[in-house]
């Protein structure tokens, strides 16, 4: 069984940035790819960055690409998202989640393929 924890959230103006952290326990995360969804009051969970399980590889929604990065540290057992540029519409409780499946190849962008959750970090951005 894997325990996520995120930190790293808060308040914040818009252009201004956070660095949200993902933090493992009870198992290692080093063999499953790792994402991180939001949700806004109302809207549906939608997937946000994800990186596999080796790290060579990254995916992000448009709505965010080239602004967010994510990383990870497997020696360290979690995984970081660093948010530039942020914008009003980036308000959301911020998840990371570990994919159910080990070493998958593929960076599933869906909440039904990860197993594993975090309790979710409030981020907002004041315009």
């Amino acid at each position: 069984q894997v325990q996520l924890v995120e930190s790293g959230g808060g308040l914040v103006q818009a252009g201004g940035s956070l660095r949200l952290s993902c933090t493992a326990s009870g198992r290692t995360i080093s063999r499953y790819n790792m994402g991180w969804f939001r949700q806004a009051p109302g809207e549906e969970r939608e997937f946000v960055a994800g990186i596999r399980w080796s790290g060579g590889s990254t995916s992000y929604s448009d709505s965010v690409k080239g602004r967010f990065t994510i990383s990870r540290d497997n020696a360290k057992n979690m995984a970081v998202l660093q948010m530039n540029s942020l914008k009003p519409e980036d308000t959301a409780v911020y998840y990371c989640a570990a994919d159910r499946v080990m070493l998958r190849n593929r960076i599933e962008v869906v909440a039904q393929e990860y197993d594993y959750w975090g309790q979710g970090t409030q981020v907002t951005v004041s315009s």
